[in-house]
């Protein structure tokens, strides 16, 4: 399975939902965001790079989440 095969497949099953969904994790508490700016970005094309362009209109858990990640 090629690399980004297996990217693909793990967004698909992040943005399903389940376990995801917790607001430390930026594909679970995204999700709704990433379905109504970014929805056109494929995986690696820039899909955070796309939320923090729509920064001022995320909700407020997508943009915890985006911070909780640049501190990693």
């Amino acid at each position: 399975m090629s690399k980004l095969s297996f990217v693909a497949i793990a967004l698909v099953i992040a943005f399903s939902g389940g376990a995801a969904a917790q607001s430390s994790d930026p594909r679970g508490a995204c999700k709704a965001d990433y379905d109504k700016f970014c929805a056109g970005i494929a995986p690696g094309g820039g899909i955070v790079a796309c939320l923090n362009a729509k920064r001022d209109q995320l909700s407020a858990t997508c943009k915890a989440a985006l911070d909780n990640r640049k501190k990693k």
